[in-house]
This record gives structure tokens, C-alpha cells and sequence, in this order.
């Protein structure tokens, strides 16, 4: 069945980098395109960042400049490289296939001092 696995959270302090990894499985990867999204805590889950089939990318006006998204077909992967980051970036992240409607446990990111 549609998989997806995230990992790569953690604890880092403003201004810090992470990247996230989303290992995908179960549907033709590189004929889907793909999202990451994130939920902070009593809000709802928001979209953050997508890439097309053609490696044509996306951002969420919050985010832009700061985050990165790329995918490696090989892997069934996708991945958020995420710099310079804030303490309200602070969330569990997901990813999702566009065509797909289940989602994975998520990784948390915590931004703090």
C-alpha cells in the first residue's frame, strides 16, 4: 500500500539547518508529484512546499528563500532542506504524493534556545 515514511526532525536553535527525508513507497514515484506540509501545535496542518514531476518547485510565502525542496527518483525519495530556521517554524512535518490522501507519522522539528 501508499506509504510514507519522515524522518530527520529534531531539536535545533534559530538559525540552525535541518533536512528532512520522506522515503516513499507503494505507487509510481517518479510519475507523482510531491508535498511537504506541517502542523504546529492547536493549528491545522498547512501546506509548506511542492515538486512537480518535472523537479519544478514550489513554496509557501513563510518559507520561501529559507527552505528547499528536491526529490531523488532512485531513492523514491523526497527531501526539505531547511535553513536559517525560526522558532515558529517549530511543527510536525509530512509529506504526501499529490494523487494521495494518506499521510505518514510525521518527524517533529523543534526550533528553540
Amino acid at each position: 500500500q501508499v506509504q510514507f515514511v519522515e524522518s530527520g526532525g529534531g531539536l535545533v536553535q534559530p538559525g540552525g539547518s535541518l533536512r528532512l527525508s520522506c522515503a516513499a513507497s507503494g505507487f509510481t514515484f517518479s510519475n507523482s508529484a510531491m508535498r511537504w506540509y506541517r502542523q504546529a501545535p492547536g493549528k491545522q496542518r498547512d501546506w509548506v512546499a511542492g515538486i512537480s514531476i518535472g523537479g519544478n518547485t514550489v513554496y509557501a510565502d513563510s518559507v520561501k528563500g529559507r527552505f528547499i525542496i528536491s526529490r531523488d527518483n532512485a531513492k523514491n525519495t523526497v527531501y526539505l532542506q531547511m535553513n536559517s530556521l525560526k522558532p515558529e517554524d517549530t511543527a510536525v512535518y509530512y509529506c504526501q504524493g499529490s494523487s494521495f490522501s494518506n499521510w505518514g507519522q510525521g518527524t517533529q522539528v523543534t526550533v528553540s534556545s
